[in-house]
């Protein structure tokens, strides 16, 4: 399908609560899923915290996703950057990511969807997977699952990757080890020993990683 876009493009979105700040990005035409027509959809850290959609995670997810021949859209929840409104404790951020699905399913209807999260975002992007049409990967970074809800039932409706850190200081890695073994379905866990919250110094590896675990995961 012809992507109607720019290579890269800065959109303001239409959500709940006035304009979203996004960044489309279109998939490495020479990627192994480019013939796919997919799109990830991913969501950032914690607005109150900092967290924005050009925090170091996120970028390095979008080109992951990017160079695997997936397109890409990453955007700002409410009160961040140039996005309208103000935080609402993880309850409008909801509406913001499904606003970000309904905009996908409008402007590329034939694209099927991915979503990927990191730490607060990853939240988001758990309790919307249910919601999506036949959606074909999630990707949790660093979940807080001792804050936010995430599986129902233990089982996600597509196929998950989890990435965390052994060091995480924001973040019970072991309570997160826990969790994701005791899922249900098709569960991979990207563990790196070393690394902190925000994966200083592994993202390099971390895109690698999870590159491969996309080719044996969509294959």
């Amino acid at each position: 399908m012809h992507f109607p876009f720019a290579k890269e493009e800065l959109l303001m979105i239409s959500g709940p609560s006035g304009q979203l700040q996004a960044a489309l990005h279109q998939g490495d035409e020479s990627g192994i899923f480019a013939s796919k027509n997919w799109l990830a959809i991913l969501c950032h850290p914690h607005p109150v915290h900092g967290g924005t959609m050009d925090n170091k995670v996120v970028t390095t997810l979008m080109r992951t996703y990017r160079d695997q021949g997936i397109h890409v859209l990453r955007f700002n929840f409410r009160g961040v950057g140039k996005s309208d409104g103000v935080f609402d404790n993880a309850i409008g951020e909801l509406d913001d990511l499904r606003a970000m699905v309904v905009w996908v399913q409008q402007n590329l209807p034939e694209a099927g969807m991915l979503l990927a999260g990191f730490s607060f975002g990853s939240s988001i992007a758990a309790r919307i997977s249910y919601e999506v049409p036949e959606l074909r990967h999630l990707t949790l970074v660093a979940p807080p699952i001792e804050r936010y809800l995430y599986a129902r039932d233990n089982h996600f409706p597509c196929a998950t990757c989890v990435i965390q850190g052994d060091r995480d200081e924001r973040v019970v890695a072991q309570g997160v080890y826990d969790w994701s073994a005791a899922l249900q379905g098709e569960v991979e866990l990207l563990r790196y020993l070393e690394a902190g919250h925000f994966f200083h110094g592994f993202l390099t590896a971390l895109k690698a990683d999870l590159s491969q675990i996309l080719q044996r995961q969509l294959q």
